[in-house]
């Protein structure tokens, strides 16, 4: 049962009466409201039953997420329709115009906040589904069930494999189910190959490869979890922090930096976020180096020396940190 959050009846009445000479029926904005949160908790139960259950708390804070925001976006709707009737309900003489325009505005906006709420729903739809992210608190453990599922899956099409060059056909194979089985086949029999094999080389490099690559993220996680991350320095204007926490690098200003400084963050990568009153990206290697790159070396033209001081320069950086703290 998902949680509902409060809907201003008297807000969505007097709305209704600016907007619409049909009378208000009592609940009805709260049965429309917890309607389209009962829709979204059935594509989270959806979401749910296809994904591996670590998954299942995300899901269950995104449609909590959906249903608080989208009752705080209905309830600020009804405010703003309420602040100016239709023209229909009071007529064109000395109609405010200019307030109607600025109530025109405010649903625009309110409109758009509404369409990026159900992307929220696309997010719901999504979770367990894309890779896995260094943010993740729980990655390390879900890289390794990655890997163990990868090397079962090498193993058992290096046995299938070897069965079908013992026996020279499918029928019998152990490993597979009798469906299965004919789907392979079937696979083989389209094969460009005079002598295709059940799992063609491509497939079984293909699966090695990413094994690798999974160990080499494990390892790389496993590495930068035992070693601290650098540490921050000052600047004149402000402060760089290694937020470890967080896993961000923060770039924490004493003002409002200028457009110029602005732009240069953004190209850089970072972005602005009010919740920690810093520009961040991720905390890795192109984060905390990207005065490395051409662009940041050169930074805004209008602020050079709050550029480099915000830019340690790459090769002030220890050697085993560089190697550890790698994107």
């Amino acid at each position: 049962m998902p949680t509902y959050y409060s809907i201003d009846e008297t807000l969505a009445r007097r709305a209704k009466e600016m907007n619409s000479f049909w009378n208000y029926e009592p609940g009805s904005a709260t049965a429309s409201y917890r309607q389209e949160v009962d829709k979204a908790a059935a594509i989270a139960e959806a979401q749910k039953a296809r994904v591996d259950p670590m998954y299942h708390e995300k899901i269950d804070r995104l449609l909590d997420t959906y249903a608080r925001k989208l009752a705080e976006n209905l309830n600020h709707g009804y405010a703003i329709n309420a602040r100016c009737p239709s023209v229909l309900i009071a007529g064109p003489a000395n109609f405010p115009v200019r307030k109607k325009g600025k109530q025109n505005r405010a649903s625009d906006a309110n409109m758009k906040e509404w369409q990026e709420i159900q992307g929220i729903l696309n997010r719901i739809r999504s979770v367990g589904t894309a890779g896995i992210s260094s943010d993740d608190e729980n990655a390390l453990q879900k890289l390794r069930e990655k890997l163990a599922r990868h090397e079962r899956e090498q193993e058992e099409m290096k046995a299938v494999n070897a069965y079908y060059r013992k026996h020279g056909t499918l029928d019998g194979c152990p490993l597979l189910s009798a469906e299965g089985a004919e789907k392979i086949k079937a696979v083989m029999v389209r094969d460009w190959r005079a002598n295709p094999m059940p799992y063609n080389s491509c497939r079984l490099s293909n699966n090695n490869q990413t094994i690798r690559d999974v160990k080499a993220r494990i390892a790389e996680l496993e590495a930068k979890q035992s070693s601290p991350a650098p540490e921050g320095w000052s600047f004149e204007g402000g402060r760089v922090v290694m937020n470890q926490e967080e896993n961000r690098v923060q770039i924490l200003f004493d003002g409002k930096p200028d457009a110029d400084i602005r732009s240069a963050l953004k190209h850089a990568g970072f972005r602005w976020a009010p919740s920690q009153g810093a520009w961040q990206r991720m905390l890795n290697q192109n984060g905390m180096l990207f005065c490395g790159t051409r662009r940041s070396k050169s930074g805004p033209p209008s602020a050079p020396s709050v550029w480099a001081g915000i830019c340690r320069p790459l090769l002030a950086w220890p050697a085993p940190v560089r190697l550890i703290w790698r994107s």
